[in-house]
């Protein structure tokens, strides 16, 4: 394929991409105008979150990738495999919202059309071979398609360590909600809003199950989805004991106590697992940087001493 060729073929993709959005934006006209009406609802009657997604405040562009994206996504291009991975990814990144998966899927498709278009006029500066130069077009292609893969997955380990930093400080916390005599769903409610001020992750996972506890009657679903949708081991296990001290009714607060003494126990023992692996991570620096030092500062006067005598000689 030639340079004019692979030009031809992402400008008519980019094209492509630009005519879609137009068709899109004048086929969901009334579907923004009818969510316009339904957050009014909401607003009135005091159901209207008071975070609301970036999404629905309304940026243009924004907006418009997800609408492309949304257009992808359901036009079966995808297996629903693929999409139910892509929504769990995002739900365990801490990126939810309405139109979550429309943008991921629309940002990776402006990516690809875009890098190219933009790396062909740098790369046609430096001169290099027709071949070499396609090489690196397809490179930023496959960069503009794998790129948001990566920072999803760099914002999912970054939620998933602030996760398992406050989970113990919640349990604590539970425990002496539970002392004071508060049941299952308000406790959980009280500390997500508490314990939003030191760890946000937290906060917003202990939300969303108090309000599946409150709009379900079945509650060990609920109870069961707080670890299901990020995947942590410990929100696992704090569903699995709250679910068993209401099915076989234990007292919760020794549950919770218990609970949060093994996981600080095993918070402990990761912290001293790292710290004994420094000696191992110290070796190769203290070879390369503090061993020729010493060696300079033990044999360097001998060895002037002896440059000296043969020096006489």
């Amino acid at each position: 394929m030639s340079g004019a060729d692979l030009l031809l073929l992402v400008g008519g993709a980019a094209l492509f991409c630009l005519v879609s959005a137009g068709l899109l934006l004048q086929v969901t006209a009334r579907q923004s105008r009818f969510r316009a009406r339904v957050r009014l609802v909401q607003a009135s009657t005091g159901l209207l979150p008071a975070d609301p997604p970036a999404m629905a405040s309304g940026h243009g562009i924004l907006r418009l990738v997800a609408m492309i994206g949304t257009a992808f996504a359901r036009s079966g291009l995808f297996s629903t495999r693929t999409l139910t991975e892509f929504e769990q990814t995002l739900i365990s990144s801490g990126f939810r919202g309405p139109n979550g998966l429309g943008l991921f899927i629309g940002g990776k498709l402006l990516l690809v059309c875009t890098l190219p278009l933009v790396a062909w006029p740098l790369v046609g500066s430096l001169h290099l071979p027709g071949l070499l130069r396609n090489v690196f077009v397809l490179g930023a292609a496959v960069l503009g398609l794998l790129g948001p893969d990566m920072i999803v997955r760099q914002m999912r380990s970054r939620y998933l360590r602030q996760l398992e930093k406050g989970v113990p400080d919640a349990l604590d916390m539970l425990v002496i909600c539970a002392e004071a005599g508060l049941s299952l769903e308000p406790a959980i409610s009280k500390v997500g809003v508490e314990i939003g001020f030191a760890n946000r992750a937290v906060s917003e996972e202990l939300a969303r199950t108090a309000g599946e506890l409150r709009i379900t009657s079945d509650t060990r679903a609920a109870l069961v989805n707080l670890g299901k949708r990020t995947g942590l081991e410990s929100l696992k296990r704090l569903g699995a004991v709250l679910t068993q001290s209401i099915q076989y009714g234990t007292p919760l607060t020794r549950a919770l106590r218990v609970l949060s003494a093994e996981m600080r126990e095993e918070m402990l023992t990761r912290f001293e697992a790292k710290a004994a692996r420094l000696p191992v991570l110290l070796t190769m620096p203290m070879i390369v940087f503090i061993l020729p030092c010493v060696f300079m500062i033990v044999g360097g006067p001998a060895m002037l001493n002896v440059l000296h005598a043969f020096h006489h000689h």
